[in-house]
């Protein structure tokens, strides 16, 4: 499984999503001018990132079920 493409695809997508939220918890926790002017925008890119993950994510489970190797 770890050698098909589109598997891999889904893994950095999860991983993106991952570092956009490490990031927007991070900069919350530590506050601050930057907090306060980015905070929704991080978050705002963490669900269209997330949004992009969950669609891959079914489309390669829905690959799979029909028989793609």
């Amino acid at each position: 499984m770890t050698n098909d493409p589109l598997f891999i695809v889904v893994a950095l997508a999860v991983l993106v999503v991952f570092v956009i939220l490490m990031v927007g918890i991070g900069t919350f926790a530590k506050g601050g001018e930057f907090n306060r002017k980015h905070a929704n925008r991080i978050m705002r890119y963490r669900i269209g990132a997330q949004f992009f993950a969950v669609l891959l994510i079914l489309g390669f489970v829905a690959y799979r079920q029909i028989g793609g190797q």
